[in-house]
């Protein structure tokens, strides 16, 4: 699997933005992606040094739309610590 097909898009949020400043980042991966996958993905494309990775499967919640019974779509998030001083410089606006 190719490391831009395994880091889909960074999750930016209220929370992201908290745990950016104490070194993790969070990412939404592909659902067939590891724990080491991921890590090797996330140094390769930003080249920093990731220390851990935790995976979260995000599962679907029912939703309506014109009053209609749907669901969101499930999908896997991750969240990678880096090593303490390194930051990823796309987010950081620069």
């Amino acid at each position: 699997m190719e490391y831009d097909a395994i880091l889909i898009e960074p999750v930016l949020s209220e929370k992201s933005n908290i745990m950016r400043e104490i070194g993790q980042y969070i990412f939404k991966v592909d659902a067939r992606a590891t724990k080491p996958m991921i890590m090797e993905a996330v140094a390769k494309t930003f080249n920093v040094h990731p220390v851990s990775c935790k995976v979260i499967n995000v599962t679907s919640k029912p939703k309506r739309l014109r009053g209609r019974p749907g669901r969101t779509p499930e999908w896997k998030k991750a969240i990678v610590r880096l090593q303490k001083g390194e930051t990823i410089r796309v987010f950081e606006g620069a």
